[in-house]
């Protein structure tokens, strides 16, 4: 199951001395310029689990696993979105100081959720995929809102590690990276990466990240 992100606008409902913040991680309701919009309710199992486990969700820095800075407590789900209260480790942790410092002086502007999709449907009339259910797995601070270098990164690298995107993943990749329009990147989806997903006979995964590079050189969208 796939590890996505998505990112919205710092909305603090305070900051103290001491690095405490509220805010949203997430809201419900609008559609994002990746075609996705997040339902009420979708995390409502997943803070369940966490509760259950007796485990805090951790803030990491920009998405870094290995640079925890804080930890996450009171999440719930309100009619905006998931609002929670966070604890930013600044007596310990360097890059706790940094996005404290950031945040006080609005330099640093996003929050970021790190989820694993475990239901949601497609409208194939508006183009909407309406996300039913997350499994939360973080909640990061981030410098900007997910822009469109961080997904050309995001893939580019997923590829180079030799994991191919989903179509899906590699569709919102082509619009948002690349300019190019709804059915331009389905089609462009369709007749590449999904012939990649279904595989050939005698095909390997190295063979297949290196032809999906190849493919994005073509449309020049990596260096």
């Amino acid at each position: 199951m796939n590890y996505l992100t998505k990112s919205i606008d710092l909305d603090l409902k305070s900051l103290t001395d001491t690095g405490r913040f509220s805010g949203y991680g997430s809201v419900f309701g609008n559609v994002d310029k990746g075609g996705d919009v997040v339902e009420f309710g979708a995390f409502g199992k997943s803070l369940e689990l966490w509760s259950k486990s007796d485990r805090s969700v951790p803030t990491l820095w920009q998405h870094k696993t290995d640079e925890p800075i804080g930890a996450w407590s009171n999440l719930t789900e309100d009619k905006h979105g998931l609002l929670g209260d966070a604890d930013l480790w600044i007596e310990d942790a360097p890059y706790a100081r940094i996005a404290h410092k950031g945040m006080k002086t609005k330099t640093i502007t996003g929050l970021s959720i790190g989820y694993r999709i475990k239901r949601d449907s497609y409208d194939k009339k508006t183009g909407v995929t309406t996300l039913h259910e997350l499994d939360l797995v973080e909640i990061s601070v981030v410098t900007n809102p997910m822009n469109d270098a961080a997904r050309m990164t995001d893939v580019k690298s997923m590829i180079e590690a030799g994991t191919l995107p989903t179509l899906r993943e590699f569709e919102d990749f082509l619009r948002d990276a690349g300019g190019f329009s709804k059915s331009q990147a389905a089609a462009i989806a369709t007749c590449g990466l999904s012939k990649l997903l279904r595989g050939e006979p005698g095909d390997t995964k190295s063979d297949d990240a290196q032809t999906a590079l190849a493919f994005l050189r073509e449309f020049k969208l990596t260096p």
